[in-house]
């Protein structure tokens, strides 16, 4: 059924009704996201929650101020009489709802004419009191017949009140007072009442009566009891009027007796203050009124005189005010009203405003014989009538505003007459023909006055009956509800002559507007009361500083209590009138829609109330809200019955009325980019509007209170929270089952392409919003459903088990914080843990109160802490089992389920299980939960990250790797604490595994891990333990990576090249030596650096020919290394050389260097042989670096024979030439680069022969030999030199000197060459040449000469003889 296709409708539902489909193919896709997100996801989404829980404040914030404040709309104006009356009985704002007869065991007494009765009502305690003389029935009229009697006293009783009895007079159980009035005495009856099961699923008040022995004699009938909250009981004397206390005391005292009467008006005013007047009898107090908000009361006179009392002190009144003379006063504001004349002006009732209804300060309202109400306020500027405030600082009451009775009261006959004859829709504003029978209020009797709304009874024309006027603010037409045309006020005016009377304010301040009818009650009037507000409005008080609606604007509480009842007592029964709700209105609307299909109704209800009011109204109604039934609930509401013809009416309304969302464009200027905001639609605004009025009574509200005892207790009665989370779950069904409520039509656009961008961005920003409030609206049923689980489990007792930063968390959280903050998943948590140790403490299985936690609460409790808790369990029946097999399977299970719920692991809680693991010595728990917790705390891999780019300063990864090594860390304390039961005499006597097994088995799991971050940080400890050997020997894994990585150490390096050894690999030892030898970050001697080195050489020599066909390679690295050997034993040298000089100014930072790193030997030579001039290790650098130039060589050689000769005798010199240049020889002979052979036996010969006859023959060449030069060579150079004639070998006596050399240098090798295993062999001995050089030897020597003659001959007999 659509509204579209049965009817042509005007304009405005029209466009209402063509809301079409986003981008159908698309958002059905979104909608059906935002259904599952509703339901609990694994991982609470919070930023979504707050900004729908943002929404729902909104709300609330607009239910605050829609309907202005009693104050304001009276304020400013002397008068008014704005009135909406409806001609039909269907559209009244009241209706009769049952009516109950008198007992049948009363009613022949009743209607007796001998006997003197009386009735009331104490709705206090759901009775009516009938007294019938001197005995008193108290009737409980929810059960209907049953009757309470008191006979013990022997007078007719005239009249009873209830009041609050003072503390700590009477029994505990006495929660109330009854006061019974007789003629002559006045009497306490105690009463306490308890809740039983009633009729209808309803609770009743069950009432006990107790005697108190407390009762008083009077002079004067007392009448008009009050009560004050703290007990204090006053009354007026029916004959003088004056107003009387009654006093008691729980003992008589010196001061006073038990129960005493006080007459406050000869004790107070007659002595204190001028009486205007003498002390006639028509100025007696007829009335009393208490006012508990304001800690005061009133009192009313015959003569219409107001005064204020103040209790103040025991036994003492205070008389703050009177206010007299109120027809002139009220007169004065409205000049020449009918209403207003002597005779009519006749105050019949007071009544208190409550400040709930005006914070303005409104205080007060009395209500005169033709319903003329007046309404006082403090003010600061003079008042009407005599008044004084004796007081300081209190500002006496004055008369603000004159409201006139409805001039167009439609007579109950005419009503629905009138109504069938012209039909007239809903809503105000229809031109009607004046009522032919107005009604004209004339004699009211009987009052009451409840937020906002005046009840009244009227005797009618008719016996027998009486009409009860009923006046209720009319929202319509005073509340802001986004109206898209207010009705046109309906008011007669003309009938007031006053052109003051009616006017309208500005729009700020809209004019008292109220709906007046008359409902006919059969039987005459004795008493009227408003049914007192239900529990659930009880929990409606908003804690301070958050918006709270008026009490008067029910559009707010419609949704969370029951409608407003009132109870009429006749002679004939009792009778229900219920104020009609906006809902219920809507429901009739609908229902005579859906029978006739007459939208206009509807539309003029849609007008009247506003698109999202009337949007959430029809949610409610489709939904089957609890409070949709008028009369009051049972204790944990039922849902109510909505047929499924008005539940598709109440949706295909919403659908159409619901409009669609706008975008409103912001261009910024100067920039390309746009942005914009959304208007939502009806639909969103009035599902956000209808979910913050059902959690409104919670919402802010704390969710425990601080109890005596210490102990918390729940701040909310769980009928209330049992009865809101029935509607979330209703509301949430309803969205559920029907997802197309919040998409567009097809008929809104022919498709995708043709939306406008801004109307993709509109829908785009609705579905949002409507996805956050179904996952708010999710979590709010299971947060309801959570804190009724933890209440059955003693809430109190389980905060007190909480650490105490978790309990002054809970004592704080509200409702809402629970639902969307950190600090409620914090605290949520921390009690279901509670819960769960509180099962496992007790032996019982966590299984049944964690499916319930799922079932019920799935967003508080996830399966994987359910997984934890199982765990635990499992953990806790290892513990208790002595069946090795048995301890294994559950300890095994656990692990299983732990690592299932890992994720929401706290690492405290992964710490403790460990713990447990340990004492139980279950290796593969140890090992393997910390590992699996690794991984699920670093899901994204940011701390391996972290970790391979090597722990970067101030990087935000740290964290994520911090929570890794934390579960690393555990697995190390595991495997210390196996090691630690391993050593002897530490064994623990109860311990049932083999310490070494199981320290074996943690290992092998430990090693077994694929996790490299791991591995690393176990050889660290292991390598820190001394256990490097070991694992070396063990070769694990991820050993070579973990030594390669960064930050490298000499430590890694040392065992790295130590395990490239042990793994049969040489050349990578070789090469991880070379590099640490040469590496210039770690601080090592340069010894150290030339044994690497030397054990890199070594390590290449051993590589096999064969392996992976590097041989080239490996050789080319071996010269290299090689090479580098050398050259660093040079730089050593160098360092050995300097040692002693390297406290030198110049020289100390130089030779600090020669430690820091390796040289190349060109920089050794350029850096400190050449510059520090250092020959030795010249010669040194040319020999290693093979460099062949004669021009540096030659002067080194120079220098290092200069430097010996000089300054000493030629024997000296001799020998300090001998010191030098044999180990110099022994050490570079054969090389040229750093021996030039030639050179130094010039050197040698010349000096020899400069200094002839003090050296022995054969001096030169016996060096040369020693230097290890070879015989021939020695001989080649002398031969040479004794053959060249160059000088000074020109000279003959420098010619023969070189003879007798060259002899001994023969005899030196002829003997050498015959000693076995002589180097100089003597196959390779040259016989021949030898001789025949021995033969011109002599011939040219001189005759002098005979040692060299000697020498040669003996040569040659040595030749002849062996050769």
């Amino acid at each position: 059924m659509a509204f579209r296709s049965t009817y042509a409708v005007p304009q405005n539902f029209a466009s209402t009704s063509t809301s079409g489909p986003l981008i159908a193919s698309v958002n059905g896709s979104k909608f059906r996201q935002a259904q599952v997100a509703s339901k609990p996801a694994p991982v609470l989404d919070l930023p979504a929650l707050q900004a729908a829980s943002r929404v729902l404040q909104e709300q609330l914030v607009k239910d605050s101020q829609t309907i202005p404040d009693l104050g304001d709309m009276i304020s400013g104006q002397p008068s008014s009489a704005l009135y909406t009356v409806f001609p039909d009985d269907y559209r009244t704002p009241f209706q009769k709802r049952r009516h109950i007869g008198i007992p049948e065991g009363l009613w022949q007494y009743y209607t007796s004419t001998h006997l003197a009765t009386h009735m009331g009502l104490l709705p206090e305690i759901e009775r009516v009191w009938i007294s019938i003389d001197h005995n008193l029935f108290l009737w409980d009229y929810v059960d209907g017949q049953e009757l309470s009697s008191y006979v013990d006293q022997p007078d007719v009783i005239t009249h009873v009140a209830l009041v609050n009895p003072k503390s700590g007079v009477f029994i505990d159980e006495i929660t109330s007072l009854l006061v019974i009035c007789t003629p002559v005495t006045v009497l306490l009856i105690g009463v306490s009442t308890h809740p039983v099961p009633g009729p209808n699923n309803q609770t009743r008040k069950d009432i006990k009566l107790y005697a108190t022995d407390m009762s008083i004699a009077c002079d004067v009938e007392m009448t008009s009891v009050i009560g004050t909250p703290d007990g204090r009981i006053f009354m007026c004397g029916q004959q003088d009027g004056n107003l009387y206390e009654l006093h008691y005391q729980e003992k008589e005292g010196w001061f006073g007796k038990r129960v005493q009467l006080i007459n406050h008006s000869v004790g107070g005013m007659q002595s204190l203050l001028p009486r205007l007047g003498s002390s006639s009898s028509e100025d007696r107090i007829i009335t009393l009124v208490s006012d508990p908000a304001r800690n005061c009361f009133y009192s009313l006179t015959a003569n219409n005189t107001i005064s204020v009392w103040k209790t103040n002190g025991d036994k003492h009144v205070q008389h703050l005010q009177t206010i007299s003379n109120l027809y002139k006063a009220a007169q004065d504001k409205v000049p020449g009203s009918p209403a207003l004349t002597p005779q009519n002006f006749n105050i019949i009732a007071l009544h208190v405003v409550d400040p709930s209804e005006s914070r303005t300060g409104v205080q007060l309202v009395a209500v005169t014989i033709n319903g003329v109400r007046l309404y006082f306020s403090p003010s600061s500027y003079g008042n009407y009538g005599w008044g004084s405030t004796s007081a300081t600082g209190v500002r006496p009451l004055s008369l603000v505003h004159v409201r006139l009775p409805p001039p167009n009261l439609i007579h109950p006959d005419e009503q629905g007459r009138q109504f069938r004859e012209t039909h007239v829709g809903y809503g105000v504003g229809q031109a009607q023909p004046a009522p032919p029978r107005p009604f004209i209020l004339s004699n009211l009797n009987n009052s009451c006055y409840d937020h906002g709304i005046t009840i009244a009874v009227q005797n009618a024309d008719i016996a027998d009956t009486d009409y009860v006027l009923c006046l209720t603010p009319d929202l319509t037409q005073i509340g802001s509800l986004g109206q898209t045309h207010p009705p046109q006020l309906q008011q007669s005016s003309a009938q007031y002559a006053n052109p003051t009377y009616g006017a309208v304010t500005g729009p700020s301040r809209p004019p008292l507007t109220e709906r007046a009818t008359l409902v006919p009650i059969p039987g005459l009037t004795w008493g009227l009361a408003p049914v007192p507000r239900s529990k659930y409005s009880l929990a409606t008080t908003a804690p301070p500083n958050t918006p709270a609606p008026l009490v008067t604007n029910e559009l707010a509480t419609q949704f969370s209590e029951p409608a407003r009842q009132y109870i009429i007592l006749t002679n004939g029964g009792l009778h229900w009138i219920a104020k009609r709700r906006a809902v219920d209105a809507l429901r009739d609307v609908l229902e005579e829609f859906s029978g006739e299909s007459n939208p206009q109704p509807l539309i003029q209800f849609r007008d009247s109330y506003g698109r999202d009011q009337t949007c959430a109204m029809l949610l409610a109604i489709a939904s089957g809200n609890t409070f949709l039934d008028p009369m009051e609930q049972s204790p944990l509401g039922s849902m109510s019955r909505v047929s499924p013809e008005l539940v598709t009416a109440a949706k295909q309304a919403f659908y159409d009325f619901g409009e669609r969302p706008t975008w409103a464009e912001r261009v910024t200027y100067g920039t390309s980019e746009g942005s914009g905001t959304a208007t939502f639609s009806g639909r969103r605004e009035g599902l956000a509007l209808y979910f913050a009025r059902l959690v409104r009574p919670f919402w802010k509200v704390s969710i425990t209170k601080a109890r005596s005892g210490g102990l918390q207790d729940l701040n909310v009665p769980d009928d209330v929270l049992v009865t809101a989370q029935k509607n979330l779950f209703a509301l949430k069904e309803l969205l559920d089952t029907n997802p197309h409520l919040f998409h567009s039509a097809p008929g809104d656009h022919t498709g995708a392409r043709s939306a406008t961008a801004s109307e993709q961005e509109a829908w785009k920003a609705e579905q949002s919003s409507v996805a956050q409030l179904l996952s708010l609206l999710g979590r709010s049923i299971e947060a309801i459903a959570f804190i009724l689980l933890l209440n059955d489990h003693r809430l109190g007792e389980l905060i007190a088990h909480c650490e105490p930063d978790i309990q002054k968390l809970v004592s704080s959280l509200t409702f809402e914080e629970l639902i969307t903050s950190d600090k409620g998943v914090a605290a949520s948590r921390a009690l279901v843990n509670v819960i769960i140790n509180q099962q496992i403490g007790q032996q019982i299985s966590v299984d049944t109160i964690s499916e319930v936690l799922q079932q019920r609460c799935g967003s508080f409790c996830s399966t994987d802490d359910v997984m934890l808790y199982k765990a635990r369990e499992n953990v806790r029946k290892a513990v208790e089992t002595r069946n090795p097999v048995e301890r294994q399977t559950w300890l095994g299970e656990s692990l299983r389920l732990f690592m299932k719920g890992a994720r929401n692991l706290e690492f405290d809680k992964l710490r403790e299980i460990i713990g447990d693991y340990q004492q139980l010595s279950y290796a593969k728990g140890t090992v393997e939960l910390p590992l699996y917790c690794a991984q699920v705390f670093d899901t994204d891999l940011q701390g391996q990250e972290y970790w391979i780019a090597g722990y970067p300063q101030n990087d935000s990864r740290a964290q994520f790797w911090e929570r890794r090594k934390h579960c690393y860390e555990l697995v190390l304390d595991s495997l210390s604490v196996f090691e630690e039961r391993c050593v002897p005499g530490k064994q623990d006597a109860a311990q049932v595994d083999d310490p070494e097994t199981v320290r074996g088995h943690a290992y092998e799991l430990a090693f077994a891990s694929e996790d490299e971050m791991f591995h690393s940080t176990l050889y660290d400890w292991l390598i820190g333990r001394g256990m490097a050997d070991q694992l070396l020997e063990m070769r694990p894994a991820y050993l070579e990576a973990h030594l390669r990585r960064e930050p490298v150490t000499v430590e890694k390096f040392q065992l790295l090249w130590q395990f490239y050894v042990k793994d049969g690999q040489p050349l990578r030892a070789a090469e991880v030596l070379a590099v640490l030898a040469e590496s210039t970050e770690f601080n090592l001697s340069l010894e150290t650096r030339l044994e690497y080195l030397t054990l890199a050489v070594s390590n290449a020599k051993s590589h096999p020919v064969s392996v992976g066909g590097r041989h080239e390679t490996a050789i080319a690295f071996l010269t290299e290394l090689e090479e580098k050997l050398e050259v660093a034993q040079v730089q050593l040298e160098l360092y050995n050389t300097l040692l002693p000089r390297q406290n030198d100014p110049e020289l100390a930072e130089r030779f600090k260097a020669l430690s820091y790193r390796l040289y190349n030997i060109t920089e050794l030579y350029q850096l400190y042989a050449d510059p520090l001039d250092l020959p030795l290790i010249k010669l040194l650098i040319l020999h290693v670096s093979e460099h062949r130039d004669e021009s540096i060589v030659r002067p080194i050689w120079n220098k290092i024979f200069e430097e010996a000769v000089e300054g000493v005798e030629a024997k000296v010199a001799a020998d300090r030439i001998m010191g030098r240049v044999i180990p110099l020889g022994q050490r570079y002979y054969p090389s040229e680069s750093a021996f030039p052979l030639q050179h130094i036996a010039s050197l040698l010969v010349r000096f020899a022969l400069a200094h002839k006859g003090e050296l022995p023959y054969g001096w030169a060449p016996r060096i040369l030999t020693q230097c290890g030069v070879p015989y021939p060579e020695v001989w080649d150079i002398l031969h040479e030199m004794y053959e060249s004639q160059v000088p000074p070998f020109n000279e003959q006596a420098n010619v023969q000197a070189i003879s007798s050399d060259i002899a001994v240098l023969l005899t030196d090798w002829v003997e050498e060459a015959k000693r076995p295993q002589s180097s100089a062999s003597r196959g390779e001995f040259p016989v021949f040449r030898i001789d025949q050089a021995v033969e011109q030897y002599l011939a040219e020597l001189e005759p002098s000469r005979i040692e060299t003659k000697a020498a040669y001959e003996s040569v040659k007999r040595q030749l002849r003889r062996h050769w």
